[in-house]
C-alpha cells in the first residue's frame, strides 16, 4: 500500500491547481497569513492522513477559491486536467452558497455531502482549529466556533475518519483549555496595567 501511495503522489499533477490557488495569497486570514497557506495546510493534513485520491487532494488546494475569489471562472478550473470536472464538483460541494447560513451549509454537508466532501471539511476544520488562538480571536467567536464544530463537524468525522475525529476532539479540548487559561490570566494582566 505504501508504494502505491508513493507512486500515486509522484504521478499526480497538482501544480496547475497550486497555481490557481495562488490567487488566495491576497486573502488575509484573521490569524495572520493568507488563504493560500490555509489551502496548502489542508492539503498537507490530507497527505498526513494518507489520502491519495487525486480529486480530493486537488480540491483541497482550491477548496476556498470560489468562495473567497468570486470572480474565479469555473471554465478556468474545468480546463486544467481530466480530473477537473470532479474536482470542481467537490469544491462546489464544500462551498457555502450565498443563500445559506453557516449552520445550513454545514448541515448540508453532514446530511447530503459525499464522503470526500466530509473528509475535506474535516481537514479544513483541523487547519482552522489549529490557527484558532484566544490571544488573536474574540473569545465569544472561539466558543461559537467550537460549538459549531461539535454540532456539525464532529459527526462528519465520526462517519469518515476516526483518527480525524480524535484530532478534532483534541483540538477542541486544547482550545477550551486555552480559553479557560486566558480567562484566568486576563484579569491579572489588567491589574498590572
Amino acid at each position: 500500500m505504501e508504494n502505491f501511495e508513493k507512486d500515486l503522489h509522484v504521478h499526480m499533477v497538482i501544480a496547475p491547481y497550486v497555481q490557481k490557488a495562488t490567487a488566495l495569497r491576497g486573502k488575509k486570514r484573521y490569524v495572520g497569513g493568507n488563504q493560500f497557506r490555509h489551502a496548502m495546510m489542508t492539503f498537507a493534513i490530507l497527505i498526513d492522513y494518507h489520502y491519495v485520491d487525486p480529486v480530493l487532494l486537488k480540491a483541497s488546494v482550491i477548496h476556498d477559491l470560489i468562495e473567497d475569489i468570486p470572480s474565479t471562472r469555473r471554465e478556468e478550473i474545468l480546463d486544467i486536467d481530466s480530473d477537473a470536472t470532479q474536482v470542481l464538483t467537490l469544491v462546489m460541494e464544500v462551498t457555502r452558497l450565498d443563500s445559506e447560513t453557516k449552520d445550513q451549509f454545514l448541515q448540508r454537508i453532514l446530511l447530503k455531502g459525499s464522503e470526500l466532501a466530509k473528509i475535506l471539511k474535516c481537514a479544513d476544520r483541523i487547519s482552522n482549529l489549529t490557527d484558532l488562538h484566544p490571544d488573536v480571536f474574540d473569545k465569544e467567536f472561539i466558543r461559537n466556533y467550537i460549538q459549531e464544530t461539535k454540532k456539525w463537524v464532529i459527526p462528519m468525522a465520526e462517519q469518515v475518519n476516526k483518527n480525524m475525529l480524535f484530532e478534532l476532539q483534541d483540538l477542541i479540548k486544547r482550545r477550551e483549555a486555552n480559553l479557560r487559561f486566558s480567562s484566568m490570566i486576563w484579569p491579572l494582566k489588567r491589574k498590572e496595567d
